[in-house]
């Protein structure tokens, strides 16, 4: 008989070798994969802390361009004095507020008072309902539906009675 070397083979006729070279080089190909792929989302996570420090950075930016006019009317009406220039950079500064959504609170007389968007200051004895708004001490402002600074405002209590002496004349109406 004669004798061979036999070295297993798999169904392709690949030696052991050949399959672990070939599962090594798999391998590292996933390895690659794998850190590119970590690489990337590295990177886009700093990408997106570097653009949201960039939008914070410049938030304020549309906002304060529409205030650069009301600044220069506001520097003309000082150097002029003319109380009339003063009437217009208010309704400039108005208008600018407005286009940027910040929304006067400015509560009537009579109106409910409202705890999220008024500040009561004091309670007056009055003889409108009780928690109603008697008068705005302050505007406040909003923007959109957050509130930036409440009114401040005076609101009605009940008027109390004050105890009397039952046996009294003096309080007969």
């Amino acid at each position: 008989m004669h004798e061979e070397s036999v070295q297993p083979q798999d169904r392709e006729g690949k030696s052991p070798q050949d399959l672990l070279a070939e599962a090594q080089a798999k391998l590292e190909q996933q390895r690659d994969a794998m850190m590119r792929a970590l690489a990337d989302s590295d990177n886009a996570r700093k990408r997106m802390q570097a653009e949201a420090a960039s939008a914070q950075k410049y938030a304020l930016e549309k906002f304060a361009e529409t205030l650069m006019p009301v600044l220069d009317s506001l520097e003309g009406a000082v150097k002029s004095r003319d109380p009339s220039g003063v009437e217009l950079v208010l309704r400039q500064m108005m208008a600018a507020l407005e286009k940027s959504s910040i929304r006067e609170i400015n509560p009537a007389a009579g109106e409910r008072f409202d705890p999220y968007r008024h500040q009561a200051m004091a309670a007056v004895e009055s003889g409108a309902a009780p928690n109603t708004v008697v008068s705005t001490l302050q505007k406040g402002y909003g923007l959109h539906d957050r509130v930036l600074r409440p009114a401040l405002v005076t609101v009605s209590k009940a008027v109390e009675k004050t105890a009397t002496n039952p046996i009294s004349d003096t309080d007969l109406d």
